[in-house]
């Protein structure tokens, strides 16, 4: 209730300030108030989306279109959630409409180019990375960084795929995503040793893993002579998910 109050807040005293400066310039308060008011409503669904609250999602993005029909972020976000509901031709409308209201949305770059990849359309999302990474003032370049570095790889591009992964380290050097997708991609490449300080990286930082990750990090110290380690990730490997692939593998001596 308290962050909700905030929110409100927010959009009154932008009303406010569009209204004490109107006679400096010539600054439309209520448009003003419509676009804080836009802004606060895709700010929610965002918090909504990250929750897994979709339909409550949904509803902010509405109430943002309605208070401000030009507000391109809440197109972004619409089209984040309307590709996690699989909604494709919706998705990528919205993340067009964004991009035609603002060019220069990184965050709308990354996501539509990751839309793109997760669609096949690896070739067509690349631009959008490039496109996101342009922008000096883009906060958290990482993501696009390690977007492009996933899609590469995804494309068969080995050798772009690495540099943009550890561009995306230079940046965030805890990026776990990253740290993964470097430990696999050197372990595919015959580097057990890059791929083992990866992956060692990548598992102090994550408690939690899934069977594809463990099953990496048994791999990775059975290719090292490393059988304690191994032996370790074999027996949480088994006792968190016996009925995996990875675990029937494991037990099958692949």
């Amino acid at each position: 209730m308290k962050f909700l109050a905030a929110l409100l807040c927010m959009i009154l005293l932008a009303g406010c300030a569009a209204s004490s400066g109107s006679e400096r310039a010539t600054v439309d308060p209520e448009k003003a108030q419509a676009v804080a008011s836009a802004k606060v409503h895709t700010e929610l669904a965002a918090m909504y989306f990250e929750r897994s609250q979709l339909g409550i999602a949904l509803g902010e993005i509405n109430q943002a279109l309605q208070a401000d029909p030009g507000y391109a972020p809440a197109y972004n976000m619409r089209g984040l959630l309307h590709m996690t509901l699989r909604e494709d031709k919706d998705a990528e409308a919205d993340f067009r409409r964004s991009l035609s209201l603002d060019r220069d949305d990184s965050e709308a770059h990354n996501n539509y180019g990751w839309f793109l990849c997760q669609r096949g359309r690896e070739k067509e999302s690349m631009p959008h990375f490039m496109a996101a990474l342009k922008n000096p003032l883009y906060a958290t370049p990482e993501r696009a960084y390690l977007n492009a570095g996933l899609c590469a790889r995804r494309a068969g591009n080995l050798k772009d795929a690495e540099e943009f992964l550890q561009r995306a380290l230079a940046v965030q050097p805890a990026l776990p995503q990253a740290m993964f997708a470097l430990a696999e991609l050197n372990f595919n490449r015959g580097n057990i040793q890059t791929a083992r300080k990866y992956f060692s990286g990548f598992a102090d930082r994550n408690e939690a893993m899934t069977a594809e990750q463990i099953w990496l990090g048994v791999r990775i110290e059975r290719s090292a002579g490393n059988h304690e380690l191994e032996k370790q990730y074999a027996v949480q490997l088994r006792k968190r998910f016996p009925d995996a692939p990875e675990t029937r593998s494991m037990m099958s001596g692949e």
